[in-house]
């Protein structure tokens, strides 16, 4: 089988690093792919915006899978264009893919499946917002209506940045209709946050195992949100039939009522979920593979990845044999630029990358997101570097492993969580 991935992140080098241990993979191409993907794959440069371009790479490198990976381009619509080309992709449609690109529309999908969720309202004005704000009381959630790289989120008890956050996410009135952007605002859901996949072909649903990772830049949670600091799975302090629970209760009803919509659900559906004292809740879909929970739920994988996916493309995931997973625990702690998650600095070189793979490997290893290659050097291109990523017997050991080899890790200016999966080692070691 020969597979071509697009994006360029930590997330498309993980899928590639699992398609390039697969023996059924021939051929593994990526496009525009970073310096460590090129590892691993065969680069080539596109506008992964593109859908005419990647369609067109697609056909002339002889592909019988494509892969989507980021947000950006599904929304755009490029698995559509690979699809008319006649090759099958993992990713939804540009319809579909909405789940993402609007928060308003994973609303009234999520109503009209029964789906739990928050209560919201969607503004499009600053009294709609004060209002909402005053009927939710703090924390404030608010939300930007559209894509916002996982950043797009405020939570804060200080109502004058809910209302400038909102305002931002509106925007100034636009010519000639004077229409504003609009502007989700949430109720604040209370417990631990959980991420889970599931690979769909429209009707069935295949869950992942369920991770957790870390929004806030800083350790214990504070600072501003990014795109993520960090991940580990499994979530040994979660309920045994959560996943079973969140399948029947919210990934195949909403499969279920994007079919009944006519614009059926192909790829990968992530659920962003909130265990709170009333029960599961949705926090948010993603039409896509997350980041960084991707790094350690493909590192737990057994199942060849490249079956499942062609599968999910081609409708036949209810044919599939049940997945199989290491029984270790996987880690992952993102070493991001300096001043992120505002404008990163990028060109620094990145050293120590060697020494990770002479000394750590295979229990640990190095996931390229924002790197490119200057001669013989890999310097900084992005506010996410690097996501170091190891295994364990349970998350003690795959915590020791992967900070282990964040030390070798040279990047001046760079940052990184000290405390990713910390509290669930100690309380699986205290159980």
């Amino acid at each position: 089988m020969k597979v071509l991935v697009i994006g360029s992140g930590a997330r498309e080098h993980a899928l590639c690093r699992s398609l390039s241990l697969d023996p059924d993979v021939t051929a593994l191409h990526c496009a525009p792919g970073n310096a460590g993907i090129a590892e691993v794959a065969e680069l080539h440069q596109v506008d992964a915006l593109d859908g005419a371009a990647v369609s067109a790479l697609a056909v002339r490198l002889g592909a019988d899978l494509v892969v989507v990976g980021p947000e950006a381009p599904l929304v755009a619509g490029v698995a559509d264009a690979v699809r008319d080309a006649g090759i099958a992709v993992f990713g939804p449609s540009g319809e579909a893919a909405r789940l993402e690109g609007s928060k308003a529309f994973a609303k009234d999908v999520m109503a009209g499946a029964g789906v739990p969720t928050a209560r919201s309202y969607v503004c499009t004005t600053p009294e709609e917002v004060d209002a909402a704000l005053d009927a939710f009381g703090a924390p404030y959630v608010v939300k930007d209506d559209g894509l916002a790289a996982g950043k797009g989120v405020v939570v804060t008890d200080d109502v004058e940045a809910a209302r400038a956050h909102a305002g931002a996410c509106m925007g100034a009135p636009s010519a000639p209709s004077g229409q504003r952007g609009s502007v989700v605002i949430e109720e604040y859901l209370d417990g631990p946050e959980v991420s889970l996949f599931a690979i769909t072909d429209g009707e069935t649903v295949l869950p992942l195992q369920p991770a957790q990772d870390f929004k806030r830049a800083l350790d214990g949670d504070e600072g501003p949100n990014t795109g993520g600091m960090g991940a580990y799975s499994p979530l040994p302090w979660a309920d045994p039939k959560l996943v079973d629970e969140v399948v029947q209760t919210v990934l195949q009803p909403t499969v279920d009522e994007m079919r009944r919509r006519g614009t059926p659900f192909s790829g990968l559906l992530y659920a962003g979920l909130a265990i709170t004292s009333r029960g599961v809740r949705v926090i948010e879909f993603n039409a896509r593979f997350g980041d960084p929970e991707t790094q350690v739920v493909l590192a737990r994988l057994k199942t060849p990845l490249a079956g499942v996916l062609m599968a999910a493309a081609t409708g036949n995931l209810a044919h599939l044999e049940p997945l199989r997973w290491s029984d270790e625990a996987a880690v992952t702690v993102v070493v991001a630029s300096h001043n992120y998650p505002g404008t990163p600095r990028t060109g620094d070189p990145i050293t120590g990358l060697d020494e990770v793979a002479a000394q750590d490997a295979p229990h640990a290893y190095v996931l390229h997101a924002g790197t490119r290659r200057e001669g013989d050097a890999v310097v900084s291109a992005g506010g996410r570097v690097l996501s170091v990523t190891a295994t364990g017997e349970d998350l003690t050991e795959a915590r020791e492993r992967a900070y282990r080899s964040v030390a070798r890790i040279r990047l001046d200016g760079s940052q990184h969580r000290t405390d990713i999966a910390a509290r669930a080692a100690e309380a699986a070691r205290d159980a």
